[in-house]
């Protein structure tokens, strides 16, 4: 009985990064995703135990899901 948000999971505003091709990329957390589904372009295979993110970056708009493991959320002193 947890009621905790697991450390480190993102949260929807969450502000993060992740890494795309070879750069640091910045945006928004949209969607917690948490279950099998269609999302920017592909089929995202999430579950409530395993779930992935949609974000969205600041620099291009565009939309992409990611697992927790791949983002970072950014400090506030970014």
């Amino acid at each position: 009985m947890n009621d905790k948000k697991k450390q480190g999971q993102p949260a929807v505003g969450d502000e993060v990064t992740w890494r795309s091709h070879g750069s640091s990329v910045s945006g928004k957390v949209e969607k917690k995703i948490t279950e099998r589904t269609e999302e920017s372009e592909r089929t995202v295979d999430a579950s409530p135990e395993d779930p992935q993110y949609r974000v969205r970056s600041d620099k291009s708009g565009k939309s992409a899901v990611h697992k927790p493991s791949a983002l970072r959320k950014k400090d506030r002193h970014d």
